[in-house]
């Protein structure tokens, strides 16, 4: 298969593992409230917002600190932690309840364990976007059921420039991405475009996306570099870049998916009893999640042809921008106010 196609395949199952942690945060909204898993009093409150932003710059800020003192295990063990406690969140509303210990569904820990396990001692591919998935749906569910639209907005605008910041001005979500690609551990979703690739044996990927140098060994050559006084007059450079499309797997970070999810799972939850819905696969999702849904795929296909282009790229911009849009169209087109959309009428 020719490589550009291989790309585009790898590009489309990217997409499937978008729709599908969508879609299990939809499943999930109303299991979750009935379950009593909303974290806060008041989901309308826009505090709630930063709050959340504070825990992240904290939660990245050790994870850098971690990589720093080279203890960057602790990082693995603590996100292998999430993911059993956020897949026990999940299987606890999915899973039936036929035994119980101490109020905990015996079935659904076991599977939230095993989640734990196979990501310990066989972290393959497979296995992390699996659980990547899980732990999406599961992670956008609880945030959707708890952020109402305007905290939910607010939450993405903000995390959306801290994107853009952190990787063309600071640079240091490229450190933690390098930092963590060796951990083999869902922060980070893999896609590859061979079916003989494997996560466990390949070399640690570039994560600043860009194909070039060794990494490029069997596609191109790596791009000479001239001397610091300027380029010889009589010299000429065979070098040429790699072909971008020339690389092994797809990479992109789970958040990328969770975040935009967000709004979504939020938007179907509280949407508001006269917009109208749509039913798919089993699920009544009302048209304004649909729309932030819609534009969820349209930030990432622009996403994509960028990241093919041969370089990294901040993802939420795109996503969030998208699923933004998306969402406000819907609300629009179901003759939903500004105001109400924005989630704003409670403050006028």
């Amino acid at each position: 298969m020719e490589q550009r196609t291989r790309a585009l395949v790898a590009s489309a199952f990217i997409g499937l593992i978008f729709l599908l942690v969508q879609l299990g945060a939809l499943a999930l909204v109303q299991p979750f409230e009935a379950a009593g898993y909303q974290a806060v009093e008041d989901p309308s409150d826009p505090t709630n917002t930063v709050v959340y932003v504070a825990a992240i710059l904290i939660a990245t800020g050790l994870m850098l600190l971690a990589i720093k003192l080279n203890v960057d295990q602790l990082i693995r063990a603590f996100v292998v932690f999430a993911g059993v406690y956020l897949s026990w969140y999940v299987f606890s509303v999915v899973v039936p309840n036929v035994r119980s210990v101490a109020g905990f569904n015996v079935l659904a820990v076991a599977a939230a364990l095993a989640l734990g396990a196979a990501l310990l001692l066989y972290p393959e591919w497979y296995v992390i976007d699996a659980s990547g998935v899980v732990m999406g749906a599961g992670a956008a569910g609880l945030f959707g059921i708890s952020f109402g639209l305007l905290p939910a907005i607010l939450l993405l605008a903000v995390l959306a420039i801290y994107d853009a910041i952190s990787v063309y001005g600071t640079e240091h979500m490229l450190t933690l991405a390098s930092g963590v690609m060796d951990l083999k551990v869902p922060v980070v979703l893999v896609v590859p475009l061979t079916l003989s690739y494997s996560f466990l044996n390949a070399e640690t990927p570039d994560p600043t996306g860009e194909v070039e140098g060794e990494a490029a060994a069997n596609g191109g050559t790596e791009s000479g570099a001239a001397d610091a006084d300027g380029p010889d007059d009589d010299e000429t450079d065979d070098a040429v870049d790699a072909d971008p499309m020339d690389r092994d797997a797809l990479f992109i970070g789970l958040g990328d998916a969770v975040i935009p999810t967000v709004l979504v799972a939020s938007a179907a939850f509280f949407a508001p009893a006269s917009v109208p819905t749509v039913g798919a696969l089993g699920l009544v999702i009302p048209v304004t999640a649909l729309g932030a849904m819609v534009g969820t795929f349209l930030g990432l296909a622009v996403l994509l042809r960028m990241v093919l282009q041969g370089r990294a790229h901040a993802g939420l911009p795109l996503l969030n921008g998208g699923v933004i849009g998306g969402y406000l169209v819907g609300a629009l087109a179901s003759g939903l106010p500004l105001v109400e959309a924005l989630g704003v009428a409670g403050f006028l």
